[in-house]
């Protein structure tokens, strides 16, 4: 089984991404894995793993930002009974329970600066020291980090050694966000609803073009777990629907066209305009599209239930 085969996605930045990733998985390099909040650098990182020689040893993950900073060496390294209160007994770290296999540290800009100096001298010597020991041990360790930050400006303040990473960015790979990779929205979208109706038992709702489109065209601050979080939401709520743009959340519905420096479509005429106007002519509009639905008007207007119950009574408009 090519597991590179299970991430979803064809467009062409990310196939480019998926054809390296294969490339590096044949061999044992060291792999930095850089890339937004939610663009899936663990299954990227999961795949490598799964067609390398190592497939069938441990992989194990660890998520940097996740520990409080007195506890990531002892975590990594392990410790030695009696080597700080509350250490009970011997304690075997991650690197240990990876030999053989392969570790991937999550969010390594995290990674407090004393802890990447073992870390480094792990990755040239394959050494490593138990906290409260003084014999160091060896393992066979592959190591693969990812980052979702700019490590050379975390380089530039101090905060990230610089020869750590170089060490670590032996082969970088960096994962493009959803924003970048909109035409494979349709095919995550369908993988999503497919999951969720065989985990929930229920029927799969369908995007229309329009929903779709706005999909495309929406910023994804979120990436791919973003839209997954959403196809959950929808499938549970509108199982087996036409999901249309007004069954979209809020803020697929008030979004702005960035591509001109952040300006909106709409110009303003050169001899100006009567806000109040055009504002009551907008509501107007939306109420008579939805046939006075205030919450679906609501939501193509981009605003809430209570404020257009507010400026519908201040333009004193008809709901009917």
């Amino acid at each position: 089984m090519d597991h590179f085969n299970s991430i979803i996605g064809h467009s062409p930045a990310f196939e480019s991404l998926l054809r390296s990733a294969k490339v590096v998985a044949s061999t044992d390099v060291t792999v930095l894995i850089k890339g937004e909040t939610g663009t899936g650098k663990e299954v990227l990182a999961h795949a490598i793993q799964k067609e390398s020689p190592r497939a069938d040893k441990p992989f194990i993950t660890l998520n940097c930002a996740a520990l409080p900073e007195g506890l990531v060496e002892s975590e990594l390294f392990g410790h030695k009974k009696g080597a700080f209160t509350g250490a009970v007994s011997n304690k075997q770290g991650l690197l240990q329970a990876a030999d053989g296999g392969t570790l991937f540290l999550d969010e390594i800009n995290s990674l407090p600066l004393a802890i990447q100096a073992k870390l480094l001298r792990f990755l040239e010597s394959g050494e490593c020291l138990s906290v409260g020991d003084i014999k160091p041990y060896k393992v066979n360790v592959r190591v693969i980090a990812a980052t979702n930050t700019n490590l050379a400006k975390l380089i530039e303040s101090g905060d990230f050694r610089q020869d750590l990473f170089f060490r670590l960015n032996v082969v970088p790979l960096e994962i493009p966000n959803l924003k970048q990779r909109s035409e494979d929205i349709d095919s995550l979208v369908k993988h999503f609803f497919s999951m969720f109706s065989d985990e929930h038992g229920i029927k799969q709702p369908k995007l229309s073009r329009q929903s779709l489109k706005k999909l495309r065209t929406y910023a994804w601050p979120g990436n791919i777990r973003e839209l997954r979080n959403l196809c959950e939401r929808l499938s549970i709520l509108l199982p087996g629907m036409l999901i249309e743009p007004e069954n979209l959340p809020m803020e697929f519905n008030c979004q702005l066209d960035t591509a001109n420096n952040g300006q909106s479509d709409f110009t303003l005429p050169e001899l100006g305009l009567k806000l109040d106007t055009l504002e009551a002519s907008m509501i107007q509009q939306a109420l008579s599209r939805t046939k006075g639905n205030r919450s679906k008007s609501a939501r193509l207007l981009g605003i809430s239930r209570d404020t257009l119950l507010y400026r519908i009574q201040k333009h004193g408009l008809s709901t009917h």
